[in-house]
């Protein structure tokens, strides 16, 4: 009898060896997806087209260390006119590798994750975004921008990383994460 209570301790000590092995294993690759499926992008340059015709406005922010905001920069190539409907178009990069690696192609593929809004001091300043993701729910980097009447102020964008989708509209109330918020000072003349 004490033969056989050893064998059956010693076939149990090592199913349980087994199968904390299986558990770790199992859980490292577990770990290993996580980490590569919410491996943050460095986003270093935003630069937001205005087209309409031939007047072209650019928005650029550019912060090559990724880091503090102390050496950011933010360019606006001009103003935009009164009264008028522009075509935008974001486009996110890293620009500490060479070439710069394009983030926007990522964030169009993961549509269904992701999400830019969109807000303007200026009233008469509107911004539709008209692209949409796989589920039919806008992202955010083709819009169409029309403009009202002269005025100054503040255009903020911001983009979302697992927003609730579809939603208000407002970055507030959408939930997710922030991966990136730039706000330019801007006319309209």
């Amino acid at each position: 009898m004490k033969t056989l209570n050893i064998t059956n301790t010693i076939k149990l000590v090592a199913i349980l060896c087994i199968s904390t092995f299986t558990l770790s294993s199992c859980s490292n690759d577990h770990d290993d997806e996580l980490e590569h499926g919410t491996e943050e992008e460095l986003i270093t340059t935003v630069t937001y087209t205005l087209t309409s015709g031939n007047n072209v406005v650019n928005l650029i922010f550019t912060d090559l260390t990724g880091g503090s905001l102390d050496d950011a920069t933010y360019e606006v190539s001009g103003s935009l006119t009164a009264n008028t409907t522009y075509t935008g178009v974001l486009k996110l990069e890293n620009a500490t590798e060479s070439p710069a690696e394009n983030i926007t192609l990522e964030v169009k593929a993961e549509g269904d994750e992701h999400e830019f809004f969109f807000a303007s001091s200026i009233a008469d300043l509107t911004i539709e975004k008209t692209d949409t993701d796989v589920n039919g729910n806008p992202i955010g980097i083709e819009t169409s921008v029309s403009t009202g009447n002269a005025g100054t102020g503040t255009l903020t964008i911001v983009l979302k990383h697992e927003p609730t989708k579809p939603n208000d509209g407002t970055s507030a109330n959408a939930g997710g994460s922030t991966d990136a918020e730039v706000t330019f000072d801007i006319s309209v003349q």
